[in-house]
């Protein structure tokens, strides 16, 4: 499977987790004010890489290299623990996840960054000849 193909696949799968996941939190769990919110905010993180992860496979496709793949890689494992260690803390109350956090947050800034850079580097040659990929 190609890149692009690989993190658009990676988005869809992160995005249908993120809507059945905040459904769930929604309408099947009852929470006090401080776990909720951290639920949601879980959520609404997870739905925002997710989509992120859609504009790195554009990218991808349109600008290939190792900073784009580090941005994937990045948002896939930031949702994994941003969003998961808010999911397990609120759900829990286990303050040990609030540990986790951080480093989730983190590899979101640097997928950001790693996806700036991949745009503003200097242009390569498409290493794709042939392909239908944008210039």
């Amino acid at each position: 499977m190609d890149m692009p193909r690989l993190f658009f696949l990676l988005g869809a799968i992160a995005a249908f987790l993120a809507v059945a996941i905040g459904s769930f939190g929604a309408h099947s769990i009852t929470l006090d004010p401080e776990p909720m919110q951290a639920f949601k905010t879980g959520t609404l993180y997870h739905l925002v890489h997710a989509l992120a992860l859609f504009a790195v496979a554009y990218a991808y496709a349109t600008w290939p290299g190792r900073a784009v793949f580090v941005a994937g890689i990045c948002f896939a494992v930031g949702i994994v623990l941003f969003s998961g260690a808010m999911y397990a803390y609120a759900l829990s109350g286990i303050s040990l996840f609030g540990t986790v956090i951080p480093v989730g947050g983190v590899l979101f800034l640097i997928g950001w960054a790693a996806l700036a850079w991949a745009v503003l580097a200097p242009s390569r040659p498409n290493p794709h000849p042939g392909d239908r990929r944008p210039a």
